[in-house]
């Protein structure tokens, strides 16, 4: 089973693939972008805001997915592979393109490769207020609150208009609540 968790920065996704990790350890844990030594350095330059074009960062997401299909995804099809985030993140920051066009470009890089399940944890904007102001932020959260709201919004449309099978969580939750739903919802 092909897993990917999604949300915007805080919303708690390392906190619950924390808790997976403990509950599911015979998973493949990944991440995109990073999750493979090139997605590394793509990772480096995406949250260090490194490209000034938007095209250029689009490719960026692009070109570490299609390295993370090659050396995570697909080598370990017959286990369960868990993804801190996926082409729904990537397609949401590239949100300046139109849907239909990024889709194809992701389809490309997928190489038709869908997640059998997705998990997103969702933030309020005051919530989202209260933990940005606790911590130093990244490049990408150094954009503001109304655009990560914007990129959680646009990730919300996108889950709900593929048609898998997916999870939307309170991210204000208690943590042991979100792991018990997010638990239910892998194994149901």
């Amino acid at each position: 089973m092909y897993i990917v968790i999604e949300g915007i920065d805080t919303a708690g996704k390392s906190t619950q693939l924390d808790i997976l990790k403990k509950n599911y350890p015979d998973a493949i844990f990944t991440k995109e972008p990073g999750g493979t030594a090139i997605g590394l350095e793509l990772r480096d330059m995406v949250l260090n805001a490194r490209a000034k074009s938007k095209i250029a960062e689009m490719f960026l997401f692009l070109a570490d997915r299609a390295e993370h299909l090659e050396e995570v995804v697909k080598p370990n099809g017959g286990k369960t592979v868990i993804s801190d985030r996926s082409f729904i993140s990537g397609m949401a920051y590239a949100k300046d393109f139109p849907i239909s066009m990024t889709m194809e470009l992701n389809k490309i890089a997928l190489d038709g490769v869908m997640p059998d399940k997705i998990i997103m944890l969702e933030l309020s904007s005051d919530e989202l207020s209260r933990r940005l102001a606790g911590k130093t932020n990244d490049g990408i959260e150094s954009r503001g609150i109304e655009y990560l709201l914007e990129i959680q919004s646009k990730m919300k449309t996108i889950i709900e208009d593929l048609g898998i099978n997916n999870l939307i969580v309170d991210a204000s939750l208690p943590i042991e609540t979100i792991g018990k739903n997010i638990e239910d919802f892998i194994n149901g």
